[in-house]
Formats: structure tokens, sequence, C-alpha cells
């Protein structure tokens, strides 16, 4: 029996103002670093071996401050960003194989961005909704298939994220290792609708709060066992 953490980011400088962030790489407040704090203290009876992030600052920032604020969470290891790149100018980051016994690799990929909110980025919520209409904002927020202006639907996010889910993450569960998850609002969406085989309508009325931990246990044939949510 292995066990998959799922967590939001913590509360961004956008979110405190109300706008729609997508893949604006903006980093936590105040008040969010204080929420991955409280969740690193929260799962301080929980072992991760290997963590996994998106791109984007605000969860690499959640997802080191979870492992590095209580020792325990990472079994005394150092966590390691390991970045994925063919890049020539990329500084040899991804040709480090790293010690297993003395570090905590910490993956860092695109396929966990959140979802793509096209021409919406940097808007504030409130005024978006007094231009176009509540119901309009609404669709383009919680529906499954319909997108907003240039950007990706819950429908697409879910296309990118499961099959890395599927093909990377499982892997490591299978294998035997605990695995943390610090990604998005509508990333872990798509992950939690494999997971729970939830309906398109069913997962649209899922909430996730900011840095609110999800612990899955997951039997050896990938299959979910139990779930505890550390409100």
């Amino acid at each position: 029996m292995t066990q998959l953490i799922l967590t939001r980011h913590g509360q961004s400088l956008w979110n405190a103002e109300n706008k729609f962030t997508g893949w604006v790489d903006v980093p936590l407040s105040e008040m969010g670093r204080a929420e991955a704090t409280i969740a690193s203290c929260k799962l301080r009876d929980y072992r991760v071996r290997v963590c996994y992030t998106s791109m984007l600052f605000r969860a690499i920032e959640t997802a080191i401050i979870i492992l590095t604020e209580v020792d325990d969470i990472c079994d005394g290891k150092i966590p390691i960003l390991k970045h994925d790149a063919d890049d020539e100018d990329w500084h040899g980051w991804d040709r480090y194989n790293g010690d297993p016994e003395q570090e905590l690799p910490v993956y860092t990929t695109a396929f966990l961005d959140e979802r793509y909110y096209g021409e919406l980025q940097g808007l504030n919520k409130a005024e978006t909704a007094a231009k176009f209409g509540k119901e309009q904002v609404q669709l383009w927020r919680r529906s499954y298939d319909v997108a907003p202006p240039g950007g990706e639907s819950l429908e697409d996010t879910v296309k990118r994220t499961v099959p890395f889910f599927r093909d990377r993450i499982m892997k490591h569960l299978l294998h035997g290792d605990n695995v943390l998850i610090a990604a998005h609002g509508n990333s872990l969406r798509s992950i939690i609708m494999h997971l729970e085989d939830l309906s398109p309508e069913e997962i649209v009325k899922v909430e996730l709060g900011t840095a609110i931990p999800i612990i899955y246990d997951i039997d050896e044939t990938g299959k979910v066992t139990d779930k505890v949510i550390l409100n």
C-alpha cells in the first residue's frame, strides 16, 4: 500500500487580488507561504519518497516548503529539483543522477501546469463578470468542455495531465514510493477525476482549497482504497 498526497499551491499574490492566473508565474503571498507551512505540519506523520510539481513557481514553492518545514516528511533527505530539458544551456542540471539514499527528487513538469486561461489571464474575476456576465464567466471557469477565449477547458487539461500521471507518477506508486504532487486547482481536478472515476458533471463541482493536503491510499493494482482530506 502506497500513499499519494495531492495539494493545491498556497495562496498566490494574484489569488489575493482575485485575478485569473493560469500560466502567469506568480509567487505565493505571505499567507500562501504560511498555508504551505501549516500543510507541512499536518503531514508530519507521512513520508514522501518522490515529489512532482508544475513548472510554475507557486507550486514549486509550496512543495519545497512542505518538504522542508518538517524534516521527517523527507526522512532526512534533501529535496533536489530535477529539470528535464534538451537545451544545451541548461547548465547540466538534468545530467546529475543524484544519490537516492541522501536526496529526494522533485520533478518539475509542464504537464501539471494550471489550466491556461488565455485572454482572461491577469484580469480581475469580479470585473470580468461585470463585463461579460456572471453566467458566462462561470461557464468559462467551471464547465468541463468550454474554454475561455484563447485558453484551455478542463477537458483539455485532462488530456495532458492524466496521461502523464498514468505513465510517470503511477509507476512510482506501483513501485511502492509515496508521492507528493503540488500543483493547481484544475490539474489536480484532472487527476482526481481519473482516480475517483468521476463524470464531467461531478468533477466541475469539486472545490480545492489552497494548501489542503488530500491523501489517497493506493493498492498494488493502482486502485484507491481510502481517501483523507487534512482540513
